[in-house]
């Protein structure tokens, strides 16, 4: 029997298909929490499954595997999978039925994690509840709407999807991206607005989903007149206003730490030393290894017990559901409806 290893507080990547012998040994360590999924990653469901039996199997409790499956442009699995339509689609259909477009997002969240889960993967960063706003390169499409109150109704019944197949959802990116043009991939983007503005609006959807959300993941973006620092790195917006205002109880997700939006909180360890003060559960390290590696040796976070029973909850409780029973065959067809929307944006 594999002794014991609480999960810890990063999250790592994987160069191919199958586990390398130095990925196993990476995996087996007390810092890592769970490993996210890429494109690189996957050839087809069996392989995808067979990937994350082995990673599953490698400790006890498991770690958590995650991808980015979102729709649209942001879809790691495509052969052998649904192909799912951008979110902004959703939005286009809410304009003309609202209540179609409400079935609609609760058929796509069905499919979506219902795919996912047959295959081993525990959870998906989604649903983005940025608003779109219009100018932002790396948003565009991936948002649901630019009026919040259709953010709240067509991610809130997204989520009732998700739990169908019994998967719980990761919000992004709080408090919002979708006004400022840059993107944190490439740039620090600077919002100008202030915290009453994103109140009214960027911020709704998170106050109105709190309680329904295994994750949040803030934003790699300056909100200069809240905080000098990205929301990422600010106590101000995961402890006073994510935490105590809006009562969120779940995992905070750091975004990737090697993204261009990240680089004022210092090197890659300073970077998870600034995230972890600030109030992120866990960090994510993507397409570094070299920065991954010097994290495992030289980050010593404490143990948290309160962490480990909200890593925990995000576990799946029901089995893997079989992604062509009928549940799934009638949520697919109601996908396979969706009007496609116009694509916006670029990049993920």
């Amino acid at each position: 029997m594999t002794e014991p290893i609480p999960l810890g507080r990063l999250m790592l990547d994987l160069a191919s298909t199958t586990l390398a012998p130095e990925e196993r040994e990476r995996l087996r360590h007390p810092l890592v929490a769970g490993v996210i999924l890429f494109a690189r990653n996957y050839a087809s469901p069996a392989q995808l499954a067979a990937l994350t039996r082995e990673i599953h199997a490698l400790r006890e409790p498991s770690l958590l595997i995650a991808v980015d499956q979102e729709g649209g442009r942001v879809q790691r699995f495509r052969d052998g999978f649904t192909l799912l339509p951008a979110m902004a689609a959703l939005g286009s259909l809410w304009e003309r039925d609202a209540l179609a477009a409400r079935a609609a997002a609760e058929a796509l969240g069905t499919v979506l994690a219902g795919e996912l889960r047959a295959q081993g993967v525990d959870l998906s960063f989604a649903p983005v509840l940025d608003l779109d706003y219009g100018p932002s390169t790396v948003i565009g499409d991936r948002a649901l709407h630019r009026d919040p109150e259709a953010v709240c109704a067509l991610a809130g019944a997204l989520l009732d999807g998700l739990a169908r197949a019994g998967m719980q959802g990761v919000g992004k990116h709080f408090p919002g991206h979708g006004w400022v043009a840059a993107d944190s991939h490439v740039a620090v983007p600077v919002d100008p607005r202030s915290l009453d503005e994103l109140e009214a609006r960027d911020i709704l959807p998170y106050r109105r989903l709190a309680g329904r959300l295994g994750g949040v993941m803030p934003a790699h973006v300056i909100y200069e007149r809240c905080d000098a620092m990205p929301a990422g790195f600010s106590a101000f917006w995961l402890q006073r206003v994510l935490r105590e205002e809006l009562g969120f109880r779940g995992v905070v997700f750091s975004d990737d730490l090697s993204m261009e939006g990240a680089r004022m909180a210092g090197g890659i360890v300073e970077r998870a030393e600034a995230a972890d003060a600030a109030g992120c559960d866990v960090v994510l390290v993507c397409n570094a290894p070299e920065a991954a590696a010097l994290l495992l040796d030289r980050w010593h976070p404490p143990h948290s017990a309160a962490l480990a029973q909200r890593l925990a909850a995000l576990v799946p409780r029901r089995s893997r559901p079989p992604a062509d029973d009928e549940d799934h065959r009638v949520a697919r067809a109601l996908v396979a409806a969706i009007p496609p929307s116009a694509a916006r944006g670029r990049g993920c």
